[in-house]
């Protein structure tokens, strides 16, 4: 059980990459004062915690309603995943890429920081494929979402001292990280992939 909450939290903080998140938010509150800035980091990661246990929760549930195969779908997300993850390795970093999105102060909290940047294309797709799985039951979305609140309050307490970190790593540093992120985010993707494969194989000639 210690195992796979471990291997999620690890692979939540691939997809979610706290310490990318940091320019962003920087880049974005930087008109605000501090209290402002702890106001807009709070309503951000509520957002983002509602979002993703939305696709925790309801995923597997649509993808029945929708007649999908699980291997088909692990798959298809591992694929999406892969590609996710070559954008972070090879485009852009999430830091220069995110900070160039246009938002209106009012709505900071929500765009870019709450979405795309904490909860990600890749986030969603992530609880989805962690929770679409055969035998996934109650004590399971429990564990998914205890990795995922260790994530999210992570996240969260990393956005209340940003100006010290990026005061520490500076925005090449946290491109690095976020490239890292992305290299392991590749290998969940491929054995992602590799798992819907088996599946489908396994069921198929059975």
């Amino acid at each position: 059980m210690f195992e796979t909450l471990l291997s999620q939290v690890i692979v939540l903080s691939a997809v979610i990459d706290p310490i990318g998140t940091i320019p962003v938010y920087l880049a974005k509150t930087a008109s605000f004062s501090p209290v402002e800035q702890g106001r807009i980091a709070k309503k951000a990661i509520l957002i983002a915690t509602i979002i993703l246990l939305f696709f925790l929760f309801a995923g597997k549930l649509t993808l029945e309603q929708l007649d999908i195969e699980i291997a088909a779908f692990q798959v298809a997300g591992g694929l999406i995943l892969f590609l996710f993850a070559l954008t972070m390795v090879f485009g852009e970093s999430k830091p220069h890429q995110e900070i160039q999105l246009e938002s209106e102060k009012t709505s900071v909290a929500v765009f870019p920081i709450a979405v795309p940047s904490i909860a990600s294309p890749g986030a969603m797709m992530t609880l989805v494929l962690l929770s679409d799985k055969d035998g996934y039951v109650m004590l399971d979305y429990l564990g998914t979402t205890v990795a995922l609140f260790s994530v999210l309050l992570v996240t969260y307490l990393l956005l209340l001292v940003a100006n010290d970190i990026q005061r520490w790593i500076g925005l090449t540093g946290a491109a690095v990280i976020s490239r890292v992120m992305g290299l392991i985010l590749a290998a969940v993707a491929i054995n992602n992939v590799l798992f819907g494969l088996q599946n489908f194989f396994s069921t198929s000639f059975v």
